[in-house]
């Protein structure tokens, strides 16, 4: 054979390869309260969150401090510091270290099948110049795909922040603004937005489903669901395969009423648990066991298994934590059997997170994060309004490159034969 037919054969098997991987996972979709492959089969997804990745929170990375405490601040100050294209260059550099092929092939080591992608609207679309794509718009979405799909992992796409931040938190993109809900304008855009995101991956199967919106608690209940009513119908337009995943309000589900009753199917609801952490008592065994095996009066599994029957939806566990601060075996424990005993309802779970780099580093008594670095390389706190610029970029390379330390004893339980039973007495 010639060189040139051999080059072609290469050629051949190459794309035959890639094929084949894009066709590796089922596509996803829901009946009633379940999510069901193509195939049929009701599949176990358990997930973690690649936060903090393509839309930023300072308290992931070192980097807390109250004058540059967003993303949107911080973008401001490398503007007016360095420009606007520097500050594009700064954020790639981030981007392209912040989640690196070590964190892919940690990421099956863990038994996980599924990852949230937090993203801000400006990752695709121009933020200079409303409804045009970025000329990089699919770097990021399309690499994350195309990694997951390799190692049979699915990926839940999640607007964290959309244009004119949905909610007054920081994890919005921008801190004490929420415009979105009272200007038709940033609707209207996103909903462009999801449009174009749609279009692009309506029969992509390694997409699991589509987060429209992270916890948009700067309406009311009842005009949540009229809005994002709204923007399901959009989607629905360009694609019918995917799962559309509507946001729960602080407050619950119950605006919506049955997705079915709006026309509304292949859906699930979305909400995020936090037993041990914002209120919900502390850290510990009792907090996780009333929450799971549904012991006291408060909120539970058992009564949130009863809501979705009843408006026959499926759920998704958008955020969760169920190891920090536990210590290494509590939380690796309590960890693998909160992932049980979701997937033994018929849920998809994505914790939070799964990298989260600290000042100190190790895991301590249970960070954030999966993974974090390693005791002695410390991630330094700059100080963005007059840090050099060679130092920013140092410290963005960095993040790439410190010596990690993941969570061991997740890694064990994760994958042990016989499940933990951290709450027998």
């Amino acid at each position: 054979m010639t060189i040139k037919r051999l080059l072609g054969a290469a050629l051949m098997l190459a794309c035959a390869a890639h094929v084949h991987a894009q066709q590796a996972l089922p596509m996803l979709h829901t009946e009633g309260t379940k999510w069901l492959g193509a195939d049929g089969k009701q599949p176990a997804l358990r997930g973690v969150n690649l936060g903090n990745y393509l839309i930023q929170e300072f308290w992931m990375m070192g980097q807390e401090n109250k004058a540059v405490d967003d993303q949107c601040k911080l973008e401001a100050v490398l503007d007016q510091r360095f420009g606007y294209e520097q500050r594009q260059r700064l954020y790639t550099l981030f981007r392209d270290n912040w989640i690196r092929q070590r964190d892919w092939d940690l990421l099956p080591k863990m038994n996980l099948n599924l990852v949230r992608l937090p993203f801000i609207y400006s990752v695709v679309e121009d933020e200079k110049h409303p409804r045009q794509l970025r000329a990089d718009a699919w770097k990021y979405l399309d690499g994350v795909i195309a990694e997951a799909e390799q190692r049979g992992i699915y990926v839940i796409l999640d607007l964290h922040g959309a244009v004119g931040s949905q909610g007054w938190e920081h994890h919005s993109g921008c801190a004490g603004k929420n415009k979105y809900w009272d200007t038709p304008e940033y609707q209207e855009r996103t909903i462009w937005l999801w449009q174009q995101i749609a279009a692009r991956y309506k029969d992509r199967s390694a997409v699991a489903g589509y987060s429209i919106l992270n916890e948009p608690w700067g309406t009311t209940p009842e005009n949540l669901a009229v809005v994002m009513r709204t923007l399901y119908k959009a989607i629905r337009e360009i694609d019918q395969n995917h799962v559309i995943i509507l946001p729960g309000h602080n407050l619950g589900i119950d605006a919506y009423g049955k997705p079915s009753d709006h026309g509304m199917s292949n859906v699930a609801f979305e909400m995020h648990p936090y037993p041990g952490h914002f209120g919900w008592g502390k850290p510990g065994l009792d907090v996780h066991q009333n929450w799971l095996q549904c012991v006291g009066e408060g909120d539970n599994v058992c009564k949130w298994k009863t809501k979705l029957e009843g408006l026959n939806t499926a759920f998704f566990v958008g955020e969760f934590q169920p190891w920090a601060f536990m210590g290494a075996e509590h939380g690796g424990q309590v960890m693998r059997v909160t992932y049980d005993t979701y997937v033994a309802n018929g849920w998809a779970s994505t914790a939070w997170a799964w990298k989260v780099l600290t000042n100190k580093g190790g895991q301590g008594k249970g960070t954030w994060g999966l993974v974090t670095n390693a005791p002695g390389a410390a991630i330094p706190k700059l100080d963005f309004t007059k840090a050099p610029l060679a130092d920013i970029e140092k410290l963005f390379r960095w993040y790439g490159s410190v010596p990690y330390q993941p969570q061991q004893t997740a890694i064990k339980w994760m994958n042990a034969t016989v499940p933990p039973t951290p709450f027998a007495k």
